[in-house]
């Protein structure tokens, strides 16, 4: 049987209205359930090989991910703290969203000095979030839902109170135990000068001084990110045999992925030289080495060795655009972030240039490009797109930076249709479906981010990003806890929230809820029928214009002025409300150009 066609799959406003009682009834039952509770999980329960869902085995080559920040996600016991409970009980609403698998950062006990990428036990969900039964479950239920799991590995490093942190400590220098790491005698008379001068991922020096029992200083220990993260020696063989074990133990319980925090930084040069001016390819001693991809290759060979596609996707953070590629050949990852689509300010000329260098990187090795607008570390969107900068660099980010938000929430609503229309793969962060603004009047006692602190408050850090979503109800919680929590959300949300709440939005065609709902069922329709065909045509200065396929365009103009739109296509789905038929400045349409005229839905069915 043929695919319905794009104009097939349109809704009318009172269609879309009733999909979404229907996705109110459907979270309420899920709410109503008392999924909670399960007996504390134990790394060493019997498990069985759980099924994925039958289907395309190359679902991750155009699949919308949705990425879950746990704590901030939904709460489910009441605590102030998000948990998988909280997760569970809106399955309903993340299925009704038209993703096709979650991506959830650490979920490991973890004493979260770094939001839980400091892992203390691989194989243990922190009790804050649950227990490995409700994971287990958790994994299961989405699997029913066609919603696959990803879940993080965070491979540089783990949390000083892991217990092989603990045994180096207490077992002194030159055991096998401080060999897991990268521990050192320091340089200078009597060892007190710091190994070397690399700079830290959070600022400040990479190297801090144990202390020996008898009040003496010790050894010094390398930490590329926070003191409570030690990096591990990817020499050892330790440390590559727990990493196999830990996807094992995961695959075994029937995610679908997993991915690779940091994965560029894993191996350093063992001879611990000072960064040179200008590396060379590989010359780096932190990034970027080769020995990296033998790494890579066992890994994908365990994927591998599961029923179902198991992927790898990866953290990696590189300008050579080339050399990032190689991480995807066929035998290693099977995708990685696109962070310089994400960085590019919003401007027509930057955005194509990303566009063209993602995919021609991309295509030698057969991998799927992917696209990526934020994510739990970097500025919102619709705080983002209205600066006068609307580029993203760790490096520039300031606490003050003004910002106007009507703007940036126009910008973001065009953005997110454009991103959506290209091939590959797309990632969303939870949160940006709602138009959700970086919260930035957090008060400083409750600021968390090491990156705020470590800069001496130089940079306002990531809390802003990952503030609790709002959910129902006309004051905080928004729905959040439950009713009557009696702790407040671990991070404040703004009290002017509630027309943002998933209840606001999800049966107001105006929202932003309601245009990615719309995006998302459209584009898996669009992947099956135009595949990876993608063709530019061009529409003058400002304005972004590519066609997937013969059948659609999407147009997104970042001019100054309206676009004229061609008068033989008919419009699926727009950003913004036209101004007498052309496309206002700042927005991004769907056209389909071979078709019966259909009715024009522009996000708000009205004409401007």
């Amino acid at each position: 049987m043929d695919s319905p066609s794009l104009a097939d799959t349109e809704l009318s406003a009172p269609e879309a209205a009733q999909q979404s009682d229907a996705a109110r009834a459907s979270d309420a039952a899920q709410a109503s359930d008392g999924r909670t509770g399960a007996a504390t999980g134990r790394a060493d329960a019997p498990v069985t090989r759980r099924p994925t869902p039958a289907g395309d085995p190359e679902w991750w080559r155009s699949a919308a991910i949705y990425q879950i920040y746990p704590r901030s996600f939904a709460d489910g016991n009441g605590d102030g703290v998000g948990d998988l409970a909280g997760v569970r009980r809106h399955l309903g609403y993340l299925r009704d969203l038209g993703v096709d698998a979650l991506w959830f950062t650490p979920w490991y006990e973890s004493p979260l000095a770094d939001g839980g990428y400091d892992v203390a036990d691989y194989t243990s969900i922190d009790p804050r979030f649950g227990t490995l039964q409700e994971a287990e479950a958790l994994i299961e239920e989405a699997l029913a839902l066609g919603i696959r799991t990803i879940i993080d590995i965070v491979p540089n490093h783990i949390s000083d109170r892991h217990p092989w942190f603990q045994a180096a400590l207490a077992a002194g220098p030159g055991s096998p135990e401080r060999e897991r790491f990268w521990f050192h005698p320091g340089e200078g008379l009597n060892g007190d000068e710091i190994p070397t001068r690399w700079e830290s991922s959070f600022s400040g020096e990479t190297w801090t001084r144990t202390t020996n029992p008898d009040g003496t200083p010790g050894e010094w220990y390398l930490h590329l990110f926070t003191p409570q993260q030690p990096d591990l020696n990817w020499n050892h063989p330790d440390v590559r045999r727990l990493h196999e074990d830990v996807l094992r133990f995961w695959f075994d319980r029937g995610v679908g992925g997993v991915r690779i925090d940091s994965a560029a930084l894993l191996v350093k040069d063992p001879t611990l030289p000072e960064v040179p001016e200008h590396p060379g390819p590989g010359a780096h001693p932190t990034q970027d080495r080769d020995e990296l991809h033998d790494i890579y290759r066992r890994w994908r060979s365990i994927a591998d060795s599961y029923p179902g596609t198991r992927v790898l996707v990866g953290e990696i953070w590189l300008p050579d655009i080339d050399r990032f590629a190689r991480y995807l050949r066929r035998d290693e990852l099977h995708t990685a972030f696109n962070f310089d689509f994400l960085a590019r300010a919003w401007d027509a000329a930057q955005l194509r240039e990303s566009i063209e260098q993602t995919l021609a990187a991309h295509a030698p090795v057969n991998a799927p490009s992917t696209w990526v607008l934020s994510n739990h570390d970097v500025t919102r969107p619709v705080t983002r797109y209205g600066r006068a900068d609307s580029s993203f660099s760790f490096a520039h980010k300031r606490a003050g930076t003004p910002t106007d938000l009507r703007l940036g929430e126009r910008r973001a609503r065009a953005a997110a249709l454009l991103t959506a229309a290209l091939p590959g793969a797309l990632y969303i962060y939870q949160g940006d479906e709602l138009g959700l603004p970086e919260v930035e009047n957090i008060p400083e006692d409750l600021l968390e981010d090491p990156m705020h602190f470590r800069s001496g408050g130089v940079d306002p850090g990531r809390d802003g990003c990952r503030v609790p979503l709002p959910w129902s109800g006309s004051h905080p919680p928004f729905g959040f806890s439950p009713d009557g929590a009696g702790t407040a959300p671990w991070l404040p949300q703004p009290t002017d929230w509630a027309a943002r709440t998933v209840q606001a939005q999800q049966a107001d065609p105006s929202s932003m809820l309601w245009l990615y709902r719309q995006a998302l069922r459209l584009r898996r329709r669009l992947n099956a029928q135009a595949g990876d065909a993608f063709a530019w045509c061009e529409l003058g200065p400002g304005v972004l214009g590519f066609d997937r396929g013969s059948a659609f365009r999407c147009v997104a103009n970042l001019s100054r002025g309206d676009v004229r739109l061609p008068a033989d296509a008919d419009i699926i789905l727009s950003s913004s409300p036209l101004h007498n038929g052309a496309l206002p400045p700042d927005s991004t349409a769907w056209l389909r150009t071979q078709h019966e005229p259909l009715e024009i839905h522009s996000g708000s069915s009205r004409n401007g």
